[in-house]
């Protein structure tokens, strides 16, 4: 079954390459604002690891303002101009109407200073990251405050991004959403499946604590998220927006962070499932963790700015096949709706949060779902007004998991709030 969704995805791709990248947050680990050159160091680490060809050649972001400013273009657009770094944009979408006014003039404001060479880079949009996780049963447990966007604004919000963008040189990009692989199969968010372009996901089995999350039982963990997932798409491109396995840290249950396991990972899920069939962003580049002692850290070049991974990033000749398939969300194409509902385990996952750095803020919600991840958001502006509450969640099967989740913290005037590293952390004593 997997290798004949592989074959029906690479028919329905629409994009002519495949992109490989990482997430890059708006903050140094050490909390400080990236500019150019920080951002331009990265890329250039990213494109120069050793035994990949410069294939991790794209960058996800999950913010258009630059930090510290109400609606400056983000410095990471001139950084991949001068890198030839692609770029996967993200507007952040939990702080309400006037962020999001403020991240479409970020982009729109982009367009006018950057031109083509801006334009030309640019592979997809994502109109936030995790929102709704963060306002579901599972999330709202994990963190009580629930700062998300309801399935309704999230649509409102894309519709807005596409109607800025007529007649400028992105109405053509894909536009949609990112948020955890247990979101899409709850019915109450069907609209923004339907609304949306194509679907983003985050999934880490190293958190989905309640089943076998041993290194060895990953690579099923993952491609029954994925399964889910593009059966809720309904034929729309699904891209993995994060995943990876932990180099170092706590051992949550079964799952034990290594740079063994990481490369076991990389290599399974990576190499022989995903790279070359489905747009892939990796989690992560270096290490966001601030709160080293209690998070896992999943940096593939460890916690400073190096083009020396910490394992071997070569990928042999593939050695199975799996459900991942090749859609990717270069070009727009709104068609299909789902209800999403599938079988399969269940999530807890974290959040992310504006601008960049991690931060784990431990909380409990029970004990019966497997987590599954986030990681490291970004974002700035002035002026947000969180949407809280829970979710209309008629259909999901979600339940919560016993996490410290990776927190969505804000500080009112410009978004330094600190994001959250993958989903529904393990209460590390």
């Amino acid at each position: 079954m997997h290798a004949s969704l592989i074959a029906l995805a690479a028919s329905l791709s629409v994009a002519s390459a495949v992109t490989r990248g990482f997430n890059y947050g708006a903050v140094t680990r050490e909390g400080a604002m990236k500019n150019e050159a920080a951002f331009t160091a990265e890329f250039k680490a990213a494109k120069g690891l050793a035994n990949t060809d410069g294939a991790f050649s794209s960058a996800r972001l999950y913010t258009c303002i630059q930090s510290g400013t109400d609606n400056s273009p983000i410095s990471a657009i001139p950084a991949a101009i001068a890198t030839d770094t692609k770029l996967f944009l993200g507007l952040w979408a939990s702080a309400g109407q006037t962020i999001i006014d403020n991240e479409i003039a970020a982009l729109t404001s982009a367009i006018e200073q950057y031109g083509e060479e801006f334009t030309s880079r640019v592979n997809g949009i994502s109109v936030g990251s995790e929102d709704l996780y963060r306002i579901s049963p599972t999330g709202l447990k994990n963190d009580p405050t629930g700062v998300g966007a309801q399935p309704s604004e999230i649509v409102k919000y894309i519709q807005q991004v596409r109607k800025a963008l007529a007649g400028t040189a992105l109405s053509g990009v894909a536009v949609g959403h990112v948020d955890t692989w247990d979101v899409w199969r709850n019915g109450s968010n069907s609209a923004v499946i339907e609304e949306a372009d194509f679907l983003g996901m985050n999934t880490f089995p190293y958190f989905q604590v309640t089943e076998d999350n041993s290194i060895e039982n990953a690579p099923t963990l993952f491609n029954a998220a994925y399964d889910i997932t593009t059966t809720a798409a309904k034929g729309k491109p699904v891209i993995v927006t994060e995943t990876g396995w932990p180099v170092a840290g706590k051992d949550a249950e079964s799952g034990h962070p290594s740079t063994a396991n990481a490369r076991s990972y990389y290599e399974a899920v990576g190499c022989n499932t995903l790279f070359g069939k489905v747009d892939t962003y990796w989690y992560t580049l270096v290490d966001a963790n601030t709160a080293v002692d209690s998070q896992p850290q999943f940096g593939v070049v460890g916690t400073s700015v190096s083009s020396k991974s910490l394992f071997d990033l070569k990928c042999d000749a593939p050695k199975s096949t799996s459900s991942a398939s090749s859609k990717t969300a270069t070009s727009s194409s709104a068609g299909g709706s789902a209800t999403g509902s599938a079988s399969g385990s269940v999530t807890g996952s974290a959040t992310s949060s504006p601008t960049g750095t991690t931060l784990v803020q431990v909380s409990t919600s029970g004990a019966a779902a497997s987590g599954t991840g986030s990681g490291s958001g970004s974002g700035s502006g002035s002026g947000a007004s969180a949407t809280t509450g829970t979710s209309t969640d008629a259909s999901s099967t979600s339940t919560p998991v016993t996490s410290t989740n990776a927190a969505g913290q804000m500080k009112a005037s410009s978004f330094v709030g600190l994001v959250g590293v993958a989903a529904a952390l393990i209460a590390f004593a």
